[in-house]
This record gives C-alpha cells, sequence and structure tokens, in this order.
C-alpha cells in the first residue's frame, strides 16, 4: 500500500528518510509544492502538512489523510478534499513543545524581560517590583490538548489560571468558561491571555480591538498582554500594532500570523513590546510523528478505529 508524502516546507530527505526507516516495506511517493503524484492509483494513504491544493483530489483509492500537524485549516480549505477520514497529529512531543513556548511567553511578560533587555542596552541599573505569580490571572483560549496541557502547566507554577472553550470543559484547579455566556466574564479576569485556538469561521479575527478592550485592566502587571501560537487568522495585527501604540496591550507574543511570513512592512517587526517567532512553537518532530502515523495506519488496517479523526462540520 503506497504512502504518499507531501510537505514542500519541510526538509524532505529527512523526514522521506524517517518514513523509509520506520516503514521500509511500504512503497513511497512524494509531492513537492507542484503537487504532481507520479502514481495517483496506487496510493492508499497521505501525509501531508501545508501541502498544495488538490495534491489528494484525483487518487483514487484513497483511505486516510494524515494531516502531520495539529490545524487543519490549510487542508479545509481546499475544496477537493476527498471524503476520507483526515486524522489530525495529536502527539506528546508536539503538545509539550507548545507549552515550552507558552510558559516562556508568558514568564517573559510577567518578570519584564522586555524592560530589562532595554535597560541593559542602555547600560541603566534599575529594579521593578515584580508580582509573584499567583497574583497574575492567565486566561488559555482554547482547551484541547494544547490548550489543557499549558493551562495545568501554568497552573503548577502557580499563575490563577482560568480557560475559555467553546463547549464545557473541566479541568482540575482551573476555573473552566464555556460559550457567548461565559466569554466576557473570562477576558474580564484575565491580565495575560493565551490563545490556542483551532482556526474555524467563528474564531476568524477573535484577536481584535473589542476583544483587547474587554481584557483586565486591574492587573498586578502593567497591563494586559496577549500571547498567540494557535492560527495567523485568529488575530487582526492591524488591532494589535494600534492597541500596542495606545497602550490597550503591554505586550504581545505571536509565533502565528495573518501572512506567513510576515512581510517586511508590518510595524510589529521593530515594536519594542511585541516578541515574534516564525511559527515554531510547536514544530513537528519527525522522530514522533512517524511513529504517531505508523502505529495509527497499522491499527487501521488490523481493523482497528483511527483517532483523533477530524469533525468536518467543526473543522477540528
Amino acid at each position: 500500500m503506497t504512502v504518499l508524502f507531501s510537505a514542500p516546507r519541510w526538509d524532505q530527505d529527512v523526514w522521506m528518510g524517517r518514513i523509509r526507516e520506520r516503514a521500509p516495506g511500504r512503497a513511497l511517493q512524494s509531492a513537492g509544492a507542484d503537487g504532481v503524484v507520479a502514481d495517483p492509483d496506487a496510493v492508499r494513504y497521505a501525509l501531508l502538512w501545508q501541502a498544495p491544493h488538490g495534491v489528494v483530489s484525483d487518487l483514487p483509492n484513497l483511505e486516510v489523510i494524515f494531516w502531520l500537524g495539529a490545524g487543519v485549516d490549510h487542508l479545509m480549505a481546499d475544496p477537493n478534499v476527498p471524503d476520507v477520514p483526515i486524522v489530525r497529529v495529536v502527539d506528546p512531543s508536539l503538545t509539550r513543545r507548545m507549552t515550552e513556548w507558552v510558559v516562556l511567553q508568558v514568564l517573559t511578560h510577567h518578570r519584564e524581560t522586555l524592560r530589562y533587555l532595554e535597560q541593559q542596552r542602555r547600560r541603566e541599573w534599575r529594579p521593578h517590583r515584580c508580582p509573584m505569580a499567583k497574583d497574575v490571572r492567565v486566561g488559555v483560549m482554547g482547551l484541547g490538548e494544547l490548550g489543557r496541557d499549558a493551562a495545568e502547566m501554568l497552573k503548577n507554577l502557580g499563575y490563577d489560571v482560568a480557560g475559555w472553550s467553546r463547549s464545557e470543559k473541566q479541568i482540575e484547579g482551573i476555573t473552566c468558561f464555556a460559550g457567548d455566556a461565559g466569554f466576557d466574564p473570562f477576558l474580564a479576569r484575565t491580565d495575560i491571555l493565551v490563545c490556542l485556538l483551532p482556526m474555524t469561521p467563528a474564531t476568524e479575527g477573535i484577536l481584535n480591538a473589542d476583544l483587547f478592550s474587554k481584557l483586565a485592566r486591574d492587573g498586578r502587571i502593567e497591563g494586559p498582554v496577549v500571547i498567540n501560537a494557535g492560527r495567523g487568522k485568529s488575530q487582526v495585527e492591524a488591532d494589535i500594532a494600534r492597541a500596542l501604540d495606545d497602550g490597550t496591550l503591554s505586550g504581545v507574543s505571536l509565533d502565528v500570523f495573518e501572512t506567513e511570513p510576515l512581510t517586511e512592512a508590518s510595524p510589529l517587526w521593530g515594536h519594542p513590546r511585541a516578541i515574534l517567532t516564525p511559527h515554531v512553537a510547536a514544530e513537528s518532530d519527525p522522530d514522533h510523528i512517524i511513529d504517531y502515523v505508523f502505529d495509527q495506519m497499522e491499527t487501521f488496517e488490523a481493523g482497528g478505529e483511527l483517532v483523533n479523526v477530524v469533525d468536518r462540520t467543526r473543522g477540528y
């Protein structure tokens, strides 16, 4: 059963080599940026990440698509995706990498690292009072695998953590808000907002001026902070830039952007209160992810059920 691999932005030698190592008996094809598949009739499984639209549209014997990352919005935007199961990656290594990045950003803003770096450049010795973690209210938007792990880790560090999701969730030690009714109360108690939402029509542009105005203004830190490592289309970057300039936000950390790479003209590049990383918060690790994919594939071939199958009506 032939496996198709298409992830043009990744190191092809590394990923193809890992697939051959994990499944030496399987036939393997690759499709690059042009999306051309040499033998479409042979393909039974497609392993994709940011693949060109249409790459799986003409594979008559395709059985499963494995999307090699957490967010499937790129794939869902392809109108020609066949009606086969789409399995997204839920992998401990990816989850923990995301949590590491989120915790780093929360600590960076809480402990005023940007201010001290600026003082260092000026050779200025000037301490500032800093609240303890228990006095800083962190709100996590999106309580799936990624959001839950980040929220629990932040709670373990002593932060006052709450979470918000579309549907009701329960996490021990964390106040959980849900739905439209819980949204504004969640924002009103949040000093540092962490967004790990999937991309859906309901979340597009959700990080905007109206939301920023509803964040807590009575906190122990300088002002509200927004951290986004979910999806770039969830944020309105023009609103973020204005909010930083007028003091509505005291800082941001962004790993995702409306357009990637971020355009050179973006005012966020040079803003002293912005931390930007190039979509690396939770990089996919080929060792862990290829094992995850082929374990599922083998279970499926033995008559077992696939897990973490995308609900197309919800988009994740």
